[in-house]
């Protein structure tokens, strides 16, 4: 081994999380209850002059594209690799949670507009009838967050989704209770009020999936993994005497990958000890995909990224 040897470990697995086709199945049966409940509830929405049940519809619609959106994801990122795409299309979901938060902050805007305009003339309003469609928007909605439940603990693709059905529930239930209470009081003004409480919902929700999903895009350290941590735990390793040029980056939303130079100025260790702590990466840190370079230390390196930076 020379002075510059580049020796390779590679995680070569991946985390997967759950069976893919129970996944797809749970995609599709949530994308089909809330298309069918889009339409019922923008019908009823219009008959009823209700901007509480239309916002909600608009917002449910959001969802569904949200939803296929996050199924084709998930289909393409099981795509073997090619010699173009050389991790697969694995950052297909990435782009699919940003979407999802794009999609329902700009049918926020739509929402918000629409009800401030009636909050200044506020128009009649069914609230039987709002009443009785979010009702039926809870189960749907319930039932579908449910499905989404199971895959939604370690792929922020499916957080997305998952926490989008939740939120919806939650929100259905703020309907019902604005069309009781316009029942009960009158107060028309309800519906355009709990539109706007909707929307700050949603808001609030969908913030955290942005911010995550473009650290993500960015390739930054993946949320949840400890870059010093992991610089401390290479250093740590028998014969290391530095780290550098470490990268960390998220290659989908459930996968990591790892790059980094180790000194080591005993030499090379052998395949099983640079596999070994490819391995323990993947155990303590979720980092599926490591690639480490052993290096003597004979000769300085700088990274050239941070050469660039300069």
């Amino acid at each position: 081994m020379t002075a510059h040897g580049h020796d390779h470990g590679h995680g070569c697995g991946g985390h997967h999380h759950g069976d893919p086709a129970r996944q797809a199945s749970a995609f599709r049966v949530a994308i089909a209850l809330n298309a069918v409940f889009v339409a019922v509830q923008f019908g009823f929405g219009v008959a009823a002059n209700s901007t509480a049940l239309i916002a909600d519809a608009g917002h449910n619609l959001s969802d569904v594209l949200g939803l296929v959106l996050a199924l084709a994801a998930s289909i393409l990122g099981r795509r073997a690799p090619s010699g173009r795409y050389t991790y697969g299309l694995r950052s297909t979901s990435i782009l699919a949670a940003l979407a999802n938060a794009v999609l329902l902050l700009l049918a926020c805007g739509a929402i918000a507009w629409e009800a401030g305009q009636r909050l200044l003339a506020p128009p009649p309003v069914a609230g039987l009838i709002v009443s009785l469609v979010s009702a039926a928007g809870i189960a749907v909605n319930g039932f579908s967050a449910w499905l989404l439940m199971r895959g939604s603990r370690a792929d922020l693709n499916v957080r997305a989704a998952y926490l989008h059905m939740a939120a919806d529930a939650a929100v259905s239930l703020g309907v019902v209770v604005a069309g009781l209470g316009i029942m009960a009081t009158g107060w028309n003004w309800l519906d355009p009020v709990v539109s706007l409480a909707i929307v700050a919902l949603i808001v609030v929700g969908t913030w955290g999936l942005l911010r995550e999903s473009v650290v993500l895009i960015l390739s930054a350290v993946p949320p949840g993994i400890d870059a010093g941590a992991v610089a401390g735990f290479l250093r740590g390793r028998p014969g290391v005497a530095d780290v550098h040029d470490l990268h960390i980056w998220g290659m989908s939303t459930t996968e990591s990958a790892l790059t980094a130079h180790l000194v080591i100025p005993s030499g090379y260790p052998g395949d099983a000890a640079v596999d070994a702590i490819a391995e323990q990466l993947r155990a303590r840190f979720g980092i599926a995909h490591a690639t480490l370079q052993v290096e003597l230390g004979t000769v300085p390196h700088t990274c050239a990224l941070q050469q660039g930076a300069h």
